[in-house]
């Protein structure tokens, strides 16, 4: 864990006994959880797979969203003359872990460090839930085995997301689009503007291991490389709940995603000569109620920001099919559709796996109907902390982290600063700092890469502390910096955080 109970280690290091000793928590969903009584589910809900995904969903955000609660009670008892054992009692029965002993001493002289105490809070929680993540895998499903033998039946071998990194956007393949986080690749951009030349080392990365290890498939598979984008927008607020990256503009947030899309495509036209080896999709999220918008891709391969299938009108009329395949239903309806519009239909391979996302999302609509009343309260940003850098394939969850996918924060500036102004109205205008998660995923078996993932932390937390610096020295913004090797499906580990107290001010 990121902290520990033992006197004698530091406690901002972290502590499997920890871990192993904190007050647990089960995946149920809580008596108090919300739920609205939205008519009947749809035919093709799986209901058993909501049910799971909600557990673990109100799991996850009461364990953050208790943070502030908490703290205040301890607040309000900081003159007390057992008030450091009283404040311990009150943390490990209400957020499971101890506090730091050094940040309670001496609250008699001077008041506590809240804004320090609230940010080891949540980089503990977030710890705890990355943990849990990797050793209970609670959003994996029986059927995700299957997924890549179904994908290159549908003619890829690889699917490629790239959401806008707004965290209303974080659940976009395991939830809304009801998709195998293992397999499929997902950085998110401000925007969903992604790096054209990453997503091109990418492919080249893939395709190598194609020709060289016949992974995923070998080279001479008639399969190509789906490149995805998904941009967003808001029903109940267009104009100011939409993406903040295209001044909630939604026909210009999708415009610009699809020209990015295109401008991959011709980057490997013009690289390689083999522009056709390419696939590309659009999608538009609603974030106020997870319904989706499939731009679908015509018999060439084009789309338009005017052609969609809207899967609130697929799922109103589906709504009182019984007794037959969904996903024939469902083929159905996109060919209809497609007629009606006067465009051709996409590839077969291309329309089988629109099919499976529309079903998908048909479950996810169910979902906000009945534990979210229709429409989440949260419409807008309510992220809990500000993830940097390459990995967290354990965040999977609407509103929980706003993302900025960065090698440095020089090239992800717009990224970070989008985060940052993010938080400046959720948290620094209320006086709460901003918590900052510093991650980097890296392979074990290159030589010498954890070693290059640390430096990269440290790297990157110096360029955050220099470019807002004013938040840093009002307390307002604190980091925590952790790597991973994602090639043995471990833990992350803690190296680093902006939190240790000098030594001149542990005394």
């Amino acid at each position: 864990m990121f902290g520990s109970r033992s006197k004698s280690r530091n406690p901002l290091q972290r502590s499997q006994s920890l871990h192993r000793s904190a007050k647990p928590r089960g995946f149920r969903a809580p008596a108090n959880g919300r739920e609205s009584n939205c008519g009947m589910s749809h035919p093709f809900t799986r209901v058993d797979e909501n049910k799971q995904l909600y557990a673990y969903e109100q799991q996850v955000k009461q364990s953050f969203d208790g943070i502030e609660a908490v703290l205040r009670k301890i607040s309000s008892l900081q003159h007390e003359a057992d008030f450091s054992v009283r404040a311990q009692n009150i943390a490990v029965n209400e957020l499971g872990f101890e506090l730091p002993e050094e940040l309670l001493t001496d609250n008699w002289i001077k008041p506590l460090d809240m804004n320090r105490i609230y940010a080891w809070c949540v980089f503990e929680t977030f710890c705890s839930m990355s943990d849990r993540f990797f050793d209970l895998k609670p959003l994996e499903d029986n059927e995700d085995h299957g997924f890549q033998k179904f994908l290159e039946e549908c003619g890829f071998h690889t699917m490629d997301v790239s959401p806008c990194a707004d965290g209303r956007l974080a659940h976009v393949i395991r939830y809304v689009l009801r998709l195998p986080y293992k397999n499929v690749r997902r950085k998110s951009y401000a925007g969903a503007m992604f790096d054209v030349d990453d997503s091109l080392q990418k492919w080249v990365e893939t395709e190598m291991l194609r020709y060289r290890e016949a992974r995923p498939n070998s080279a001479d598979t008639d399969t190509r490389y789906l490149k995805v984008a998904v941009y967003h927008h808001s029903s109940s607020q267009p104009g100011c709940e939409g993406c903040a990256a295209h001044g909630s503009d939604t026909v210009v947030a999708a415009t610009a995603a699809l020209e990015r899309l295109k401008d991959f495509r011709k980057s490997i036209e013009n690289s390689f000569c083999c522009g056709a080896s390419i696939d590309l999709l659009l999608i538009g999220l609603d974030t106020d109620n997870d319904v989706i918008r499939l731009h679908l891709p015509n018999g060439e391969g084009e789309m338009s920001v005017d052609q969609y299938v809207d899967a609130a009108d697929l799922y109103n009329a589906t709504r009182s099919v019984t007794g037959v395949n969904a996903e024939a239903v469902v083929n159905r309806y996109i060919e209809n559709k497609c007629s009606a519009s006067g465009i051709s239909l996409p590839m077969a391979g291309m329309q089988r796996l629109c099919v499976r996302l529309l079903c998908g999302n048909l479950s996810q609509i169910d979902y906000v109907r009945k534990y979210h009343g229709g429409c989440y309260d949260d419409i807008g940003h309510q992220e809990r902390f500000i993830g940097m850098g390459i990995g967290f394939e354990e965040i999977q969850l609407r509103n929980l982290t706003y993302f900025a996918y960065l090698q440095t924060v020089e090239e992800g500036a717009n990224d970070v600063d989008v985060g940052v102004k993010i938080f400046t109205g959720l948290n620094a205008n209320r006086g709460l700092p901003i918590p900052v998660v510093i991650r980097y995923d890296y392979h074990g078996y290159v030589p010498g890469a954890k070693e290059r993932a640390v430096a990269r932390c440290h790297q990157l937390n110096g360029a955050l502390q220099t470019r807002f610096q004013s938040y840093v020295e009002r307390g307002l913004l604190y980091t925590l910096m952790m790597v991973r090797d994602c090639q043995n499906d471990g833990k992350a580990e803690v190296v680093g955080s902006s939190l240790e107290l000098s030594k001149q001010e542990a005394h």
